[in-house]
Formats: structure tokens, sequence, C-alpha cells
């Protein structure tokens, strides 16, 4: 298959698990525009608004670090091929390849919601993590801004949260970032998955460059903010070369930690991921896999809690070093943050926060 012009996916591969249908591009969902020098048109993006009736989502999965998350979109313009988010969208009987990157949700009432949890009696506040499934800052929240809605009324009830993104458009929040860093409610997680933009352009195309988010993280450090980098995923053989080079860019922007996950192929991501690095890596396609089933007992992917986060091998063990050594040659602290749950004021009825 050959690559689509500004996507990740290479197709529009339906969900085997949930026996859809097969979407192929076609008229409905291409721009009308012509196509220029010969270009195939770019593939439209629409955003259907949802009316949740929740926000909060709540998570017991023993090697998570948080119990709750909001995800105020559903699919991520972001397009990266990895994903594994992908295959939520099958819920929507949606295709998780080329649709999760186009046929988008957003949910305008996630501010309001928020508002309405976090004044529940009985609540006890607890970091919020945004940014565990679709990316917060993906290229529709210029329009939408439903992120920084939900940041203002944590900002208004002291309430904490987490930020992960791949994005330097969270610098456009940095107002309300940097004072919720004054009371240590915040912290933000760039991931950069590698330092070539042309590489960065293929494996997640409409995520901002490589340059560009070591830049959030030197203003996210400048802000008083708790900013860490996540070399994450971590692809062999295609993305493995550049760990040293990212940590130590990092760690010069003033990163305080570093994380790092192996690529993990949940359900439709596998045969997705196959696809593009049949596009793009046809020569070393089959290295990849091989090295990915070596640290994951001999599959695509590893489901179970704990391994799924920790590939096991000679290989992984190796990155593993690499990591740590490069991590501690580049001056990243490894500081956690700790946030403080203890400022909490839960908002009043009418959106005001109570005096008593």
């Amino acid at each position: 298959m050959e690559p689509i012009r500004g996507k990740g996916a290479v197709s529009n591969r339906a969900s085997a698990r949930f026996a859809l249908p097969a979407r192929e591009v076609d008229g409905d969902w291409l721009d009308a525009l012509p196509a220029i020098d010969g270009a195939p048109p770019r593939l439209r993006t629409s955003v259907t608004p949802l009316a949740a009736r929740t926000i909060l989502s709540r998570n017991t999965s023993p090697d998570i670090p948080f119990d709750r998350s909001i995800n105020a979109y559903g699919g991520c313009e972001h397009g990266c091929i990895y994903c594994y988010a992908r295959p939520t969208h099958a819920w929507h009987d949606l295709s998780p390849g080329i649709d999760f990157e186009t046929r988008l949700f957003a949910k305008p009432d996630a501010a309001r919601l928020l508002r309405r949890e976090l004044a529940a009696r009985g609540y006890r506040p607890a970091p919020i993590a945004m940014g565990t499934n679709t990316d917060p800052y993906q290229p529709i929240e210029a329009q939408w801004r439903l992120t920084r809605q939900i940041l203002e009324v944590c900002a208004e009830t002291r309430h904490p949260v987490t930020i992960t993104t791949k994005s330097a458009r969270v610098c456009d929040d940095i107002d309300l970032i940097a004072d919720l860093a004054r009371d240590n409610l915040v912290a933000v997680a760039i991931s950069v998955t590698s330092l070539d933009a042309r590489l960065s352009a293929t494996l997640e195309p409409r995520a901002s460059t490589p340059e560009r988010r070591i830049d959030a993280i030197a203003r996210l450090s400048a802000a008083g903010v708790h900013v860490g980098v996540n070399v994450s995923p971590i692809i062999p053989s295609i993305t493995d070369h550049a760990i040293e080079a990212i940590l130590d860019r990092a760690g010069a922007a003033g990163a305080r930690a570093a994380s790092w996950i192996m690529i993990r192929l949940p359900h439709e991501v596998a045969p997705l991921f196959r696809e593009w690095l049949d596009a793009h890596f046809p020569d070393r396609a089959a290295k990849v896999m091989a090295t990915i089933q070596a640290m994951r007992q001999g599959r695509d992917n590893d489901p179970a809690f704990f391994t799924r986060m920790k590939p096991q091998g000679v290989w992984a063990d190796l990155i593993r070093t690499r990591f740590r050594i490069a991590r501690q040659r580049a001056g990243i602290p490894q500081t956690r943050a700790l946030l403080d749950c203890s400022r909490f004021q839960p908002p009043a009825s009418d959106g005001q926060l109570a005096l008593f």
C-alpha cells in the first residue's frame, strides 16, 4: 500500500473483532478540491460533538499510576501510527485506521461535567491524568479549547492534574499551567520519539516537530513547571538509535524526569503498524517485528498487567541500560512530581467557589 499524504495509517482497515465492513477512501470524505500537481486531495477532518454524561474516567489497573483521567476528544488528528488508542474507534463503528485520524469526536460539555463531578458530595481529589488516550493538544484544540476549559476548572478549584502530549500547543496554556505549578498542582510530560523531522512526519504526521517539542520543554521549565520527557514509544531499528540524543536535548532544555515505553501493538494497531512498515521501511520490516516479538514472548503484543509496560529479554535489557546511562549523562535528575491534593476546593453549583 502507498502512504497517504499527511496521515499515519495507510488504510482504513476494519476491526476484525467487531466484523465491521472495510471503509475505502471515497468521495464522501475527500476534499472537494481537485488534485494539485497530480497529488490526491487531502482527507477531510470532521468533528462530531458527543453528549457525554460524565467526563472523569476511572480505572483500577494495577500498573497505571493514576485512577482517573479525562479524554475530551475521541480519535486523534496527530495520526501516530503506533497509537494504542486506535482500537477505541471501533466502538463507534469506525476504522482504527484513517477514520481514527479524520473522523473525530469532541465533548463540548467537558468543563461543565467536570465542575459537576468535582462538586459531588464525597468527592476525594487525586491527580487527573490528561493525554492518556488521545492527545489533549491535538490540532482541533485550537478551535474547541476544551483542554483549556478543563484546566480553568482545575485552576479555579486547585485540583491537581497531569498532562501528557506531543504538541507544543501545550504552551498556549502556559499561563494556567504556571499558575497551577506555583502550588505544585501540575506535571507535564512531552513525548519525543525522534529528533528527525522527516521520520517524525511519517510516524506522527500532525504532531509538533521534534524541535518544537524540545522548545516546549524549555519554555515550561523556565516557567517553573515540573516537566519531563517521554521517549515513547521506542521502535527497534526505527527510533532506538536516538535515545541518547533525545535525552541530551531534553536534559539541556530543563527536563526533570525521563521515561520510556517500548512500542505496544494491541488489537488493530498491529496490522496497521505492519502496513506502515511495509510502506515506509520495507527493507527492515521483518527485523523490526522480529525484535518486537523477541521482547513480547513471541507475540506482537503482550496484554498482561505489568509486563505490557516492561518488555523482557536481551533487547529490552540493552535499551533499559542505555536509557539509564544516557539519562544520567544528560543530567536529568529523575525527580518525581508529588502533586498537592490538599488545596482542593469544591466548586459551588453556580460555578463560583463556595466561601464556607
